[in-house]
């Protein structure tokens, strides 16, 4: 275990609860038709028989209930909102709640009575019953009842942001999100998220698999700016029956600029905070069996120790490359593969700007390494140049700014 591990953004994770949004689906709503006075059995939406006028009064038709859901349903859209259209006849009053006791969901009558509606989101896992009383031409009146249940916690589907709300980043920090179940409607997803930025800057999304998906401008984000992201996700159709089950929205903001360009030619770092060059060191990269990444790469977290094993590159003790367990200083993660920025081992120290030596890793003096430490953070950038190798992927940790720029909008959604 890494010691005194260095914080990490966080990530935010959208309320599983109704009254947050999510994705729609579930069961479809359709209807159910009922002629008061001749339902059998014991059914939902039975109206009761009509009364009896002791005047006599001119026949006229019965009224006939069409309920969205249909009676019995299950997984429905809490999103969607339940309607009672009745034919030949109109509304006299109708009621909706959870079976179980609580508020009643408010609803409207249209002006001609013809059609009551739902008019606030319902909750998730929860039977409801709607009944109602229906009134024909002559006044007679009858009664009915449906009931159906939304969805369920399997159907219920979540996400979770990086970075947190809240917190302040690099400018080359791209939004993530991962996705608590498969999405299939990647458009509909995306029609439900709306990034904003102090800085006007306008991006856009690529998703790395099925339950993940980046949002980055075309280039890095403006100093100083804060980055918004509105997410309206309760009732989206995630696809596959999977709905969303919450709304959010969470804010960011970026410091100033801080980049780190790493030359193999010269085998130096040069530190530039707001384009000046302010500092410079000599530093030891990955060999030729074990070469460093080209490319932008993103700080995605940072340990004043942490154990670096062979095991963990697939070497096993023998290996030509083994190496024994050391735990390394002042560590800065730039990919997921395991490269980071840190202290070289001692042996590694005299090679410093002379030669490279490492699994791919960025090797510095004791001062270079705890100064990226103690003065760069999540989301800032580090380019590495002539490695002679190719660039880190999207994947990759955040090589999101290495795909162009033209590949990265074109990406099909399905």
């Amino acid at each position: 275990m890494a010691q005194d591990t260095k914080r990490r953004k966080g990530w935010i994770i959208g309320p599983v609860l109704a009254g947050t949004i999510l994705l729609g689906g579930g069961t479809a709503l359709t209807s159910c038709s009922v002629v008061a006075g001749e339902a059998t059995g014991s059914g939902s939406n039975a109206p009761a028989a009509a009364s009896k006028s002791p005047e006599s009064k001119p026949d006229v038709p019965k009224p006939v209930a069409v309920v969205t859901p249909e009676a019995d349903a299950v997984e429905v859209n809490p999103a969607s909102l339940p309607v009672l259209t009745v034919q030949q006849g109109t509304v006299k009053s109708a009621k909706l709640a959870p079976e179980a006791g609580g508020e009643p969901v408010p609803g409207e009558v249209s002006a001609d009575g013809t059609v009551w509606t739902a008019s606030a989101p319902l909750a998730f896992n929860t039977p409801y019953q709607l009944t109602y009383t229906l009134a024909d031409a002559n006044g007679e009146t009858t009664a009915g009842t449906s009931r159906f249940t939304t969805v369920t916690p399997p159907n219920e589907a979540n996400a979770v942001m990086y970075p947190a709300s809240g917190s302040t980043v690099g400018t080359g920090q791209p939004i993530e999100l991962r996705f608590s179940e498969p999405v299939l409607n990647k458009a509909d997803v995306e029609a439900a998220i709306t990034v904003t930025s102090t800085s006007g800057q306008v991006g856009a999304f690529y998703w790395i698999s099925d339950t993940q998906v980046r949002y980055r401008a075309e280039e890095f984000w403006a100093p100083q700016s804060t980055i918004t992201v509105d997410m309206q996700l309760f009732g989206v159709d995630f696809g596959n029956g999977m709905i969303g089950n919450f709304n959010d929205t969470a804010s960011f903001t970026t410091h100033n600029n801080r980049l780190a360009v790493v030359d193999n030619a010269d085998k130096m770092m040069r530190v530039y905070i707001d384009g000046v060059l302010t500092r410079t060191f000599p530093v030891t990269l990955g060999t030729q069996d074990w070469p460093s990444t080209i490319g932008y790469h993103v700080i995605m977290d940072q340990h004043q120790s942490i154990p670096f094993r062979a095991e963990s590159l697939g070497l096993k003790p023998g290996d030509e490359h083994y190496y024994e367990p050391v735990d390394a200083k002042n560590a800065s993660r730039i990919s997921n593969g395991g490269a980071f920025i840190h202290e070289a081992l001692p042996s590694a120290q005299p090679v410093l700007g002379v030669a490279n030596v490492s699994h791919g890793c960025i090797g510095m003096s004791p001062e270079g390494a705890k100064y990226i430490y103690d003065n760069f953070d999540a989301g800032d950038v580090v380019q590495v140049l002539n490695t002679g190798y190719g660039p880190m992927y999207v994947w990759d940790g955040f090589g999101d700014w290495n795909l162009p720029w033209e590949q990265w909008v074109s990406q099909p959604k399905q």
